[in-house]
């Protein structure tokens, strides 16, 4: 799925302690749980079925968890990329292509419209500009879990937040010094359950 390196190294360069998890290894003993992803939704899911017991586990026992891009649309219940894949269901709704864009994928920099009170988004100015790389988009079935949209020939989610489960589309390890904060607010969450 790529994209573990960057991440961690973003978090590093926070001086925040993280660890890259490569098999089926115990995730309850993490304060905090991150899911990056670049790449295809069937794949991941593939990658991810090692993994599916812990990560549900470690969402229902309420610790923060962020998805990140492909990360935030494996945490819904289905994706459309390539055929119809299940995804880990922890979020009511699918994941579908863009639609009405200028071109796919969407790459590069775009405004976040942020949306009602969210502690992943505490401190984080609307329409901040964040950096973004794909072409399929989460719809959920609950509408109060949108904390961020952004326009891209339509409007799409580009952030949710459901109790302890977290996602942006967008990528906060390559969004400057609003990314940095969002991973901040987001390694605040995970203190918390110390």
């Amino acid at each position: 799925m790529g994209n573990l390196g960057s991440v961690s190294y973003a978090l590093k360069r926070m001086g925040k302690a993280s660890s890259i998890i490569h098999g089926p290894k115990a995730v309850e003993e993490y304060d905090g749980l991150i899911i990056p992803g670049v790449g295809s939704f069937g794949p991941a899911m593939e990658r991810l079925e090692t993994f599916r017991d812990g990560i549900i586990g470690f969402a229902q026992s309420g610790k923060p968890m962020l998805g990140i891009c492909l990360g935030m649309q494996v945490l819904f219940e289905q994706g459309t990329e390539r055929g119809t894949h299940e995804g880990l269901s922890l979020i009511g709704g699918k994941v579908e292509m863009l639609k009405g864009t200028p071109k796919l994928p969407h790459v590069g920099w775009n405004t976040i419209e942020l949306e009602g009170k969210s502690r992943l988004m505490e401190r984080i100015p609307n329409r901040s500009y964040a950096y973004f790389a794909h072409s399929y988009a989460c719809e959920p079935d609950f509408k109060g879990s949108i904390i961020a949209t952004t326009g891209y020939g339509n409007t799409f989610v580009s952030a949710v937040e459901q109790g302890n489960v977290l996602g942006v589309q967008f990528h906060p390890e390559k969004s400057g010094a609003i990314g940095e904060l969002i991973l901040k607010n987001f390694m605040e969450l995970a203190k918390e359950c110390k």
